[in-house]
């Protein structure tokens, strides 16, 4: 039953009778129409170009709106149909709405100090007002930074701070397993939720609906604790739900507060890993910046389930050591959406790489990019800076390693090295540059992260844990394999495999 529900939420079923819708047109004008068929074939023309035309007038990626006339100039119908029922990157109106509303009424609760932009470089201080300009998302020096390597060492620490709450746990995971890392977690929740903490609960149906715990929010609720499913999927309705919570967010008494590529599940702390070892980052905040990454949940959190708390009380008061401590770097949490015309995560990093000057190290189990991204990537390899990319040695999906593959042969013409995680598989999403800036976030190098989903990541500036950050991509480098141009598959069906791949990837 499980497996049946899972199938009728998917958008496999939406494929398949669109197929064969198209093939029943093509029956219907060949044995129905054959006198009247070219009045409707120009009827469709028509329709082809007007749709063609929406497209190029629309404030997409061009790569997307490749991909969207490609498919509709070679089967119009199914294209067409396709179109309309996925073609909407944005959030329902509804549901924008409510998360706008939501953002502006927490806005208040996290302000900017103006003495610290004028304090910092010229080009650091124009990437956060930029950050700023896009949210809620003041830049602090009064947050401490400690950046986990694997997931399991994150998890302990996790579990102590779990321990350690005395107000509030708030809980937000794209991916929420049946595992050992849950029912440790489970347990702390209840035992402190039974205890009169607020303790509240966010999930993504579609990235934990084929892994979720039997009795999930039965045993949650009847705890006392509050439990969201984000932006639900409706049966046969789940195309137009593209905008997924792929955000990790742990937040205690929003004096602490986790984030990283970590989900819930064994396999993100090496037990019985599916792809051999997985690599995983965290970081772990405390202070100003946990307070940031703690008003990012209640955003999404109040879109979900209105309520009429004054959620200033919950902000907690910096600890004595916090204010008198120096050079903890700057840190900038940040939310990127698909809501504004922002697409926040990329530009971001794509700052990052136009201002390197030593070099670039990128962490990224997926590396499907566009075209202003592979040029970044390009010419900042060929004006000198060192720029390093890790990939998956074992993927987790077949097609995604395909057309990440597809991109190997132009990035290491231009200079770019590229590494294969040797021991199995890489989920980390961070870039590092000149040991002075950061990002350690949820944000893949892919269509999804960047353009439709809800994620977050952590700008760090001169933070003592970049090098942490930075023994940790030595240590992978000399694990992991460097590719060559000799490596790579001759195949020419091969390349046109990918190249066809590359065209339709930015759709789904």
């Amino acid at each position: 039953m499980k497996n049946l529900k899972n199938l009728l939420l998917s958008k496999v079923p939406i494929v398949i009778l669109l197929i064969l819708m198209q093939l029943g047109w093509f029956l219907w004008i060949f044995k129905k129409l054959r006198n009247q068929a070219h009045w409707v074939n120009f009827a469709l023309g028509v329709l082809t170009v007007l749709m063609f035309l929406a497209i190029l007038m629309s404030n997409q990626n061009p790569s997307y709106k490749i991909g969207w006339i490609v498919l509709i100039g070679v089967v119009p119908l199914l294209g067409g149909l396709l179109y309309l029922l996925f073609g909407n990157k944005r959030p329902a109106r509804r549901l924008q709405n409510k998360i706008l509303a939501a953002e502006a009424r927490l806005d208040s609760l996290a302000a900017q100090d103006p003495k610290l932009l004028k304090g910092i470089s010229e080009r650091d201080a124009g990437l956060s007002r930029y950050i700023l300009s896009a949210g809620a998302y003041p830049i602090s020096g009064q947050t401490k930074t400690e950046y986990f390597k694997l997931g399991e060492e994150m998890f302990e620490r996790m579990l102590e701070d779990l321990n350690s709450a005395e107000n509030y746990i708030f809980f937000e995971y794209f991916i929420v397993g049946e595992s050992s890392m849950w029912e440790r977690m489970k347990e702390v929740l209840i035992r402190k939720a039974k205890a009169g903490l607020d303790v509240r609960v966010m999930y993504d149906e579609l990235g934990s609906l084929p892994v979720l715990p039997q009795n999930f929010r039965r045993d949650l609720t009847a705890a006392g604790i509050q439990v969201v499913n984000f932006n639900p999927l409706v049966p046969f309705l789940s195309m137009v739900m593209n905008n997924r919570d792929h955000r990790k967010i742990l937040s205690i008494d929003g004096r602490v507060a986790y984030t990283g590529g970590i989900n819930i599940a064994d396999e993100y702390i090496n037990i019985n890993p599916p792809y051999g070892h997985w690599k995983d980052t965290g970081l772990r905040l405390e202070g100003e910046g946990a307070w940031t990454l703690t008003t990012m949940y209640l955003g999404l959190w109040l879109a979900n389930l209105e309520d009429e708390i004054d959620y200033s009380t919950y902000r907690p008061e910096l600890t004595p050591d916090l204010t008198e401590t120096e050079n903890l770097g700057l840190v900038q949490p940040f939310s990127d959406s698909p809501l504004g015309q922002e697409a926040l995560g990329l530009n971001v990093y794509l700052d990052i790489i136009w201002q390197a000057e030593d070099y670039v190290y990128i962490f990224t189990p997926y590396l499907i990019i566009d075209y202003e991204m592979i040029e970044a990537l390009s010419l900042a390899a060929r004006r000198g800076v060192d720029v390093r990319i890790v990939v998956p040695g074992i993927p987790d999906k077949k097609l995604a390693y395909e057309l990440t593959q597809s991109y190997f042969r132009i990035l290491l013409e231009a200079g770019v090295k590229i590494y294969l995680y040797s021991p199995g598989f890489i989920h980390a999403k961070s870039f590092l540059s000149d040991h002075k800036r950061a990002v350690v976030g949820t944000i893949n190098m892919d269509f999804r992260s960047l353009y439709l989903h809800f994620e977050c990541g952590v700008l760090m500036l001169d933070t003592p844990c970049l090098k942490d950050l930075h023994e940790d991509y030595l240590d992978v480098f000399a694990k992991s394999k460097l590719l060559s141009l000799e490596d790579l598959a001759k195949n020419p069906l091969v390349q046109m495999k990918r190249a066809v791949l590359r065209v339709v990837s930015t759709m789904f």
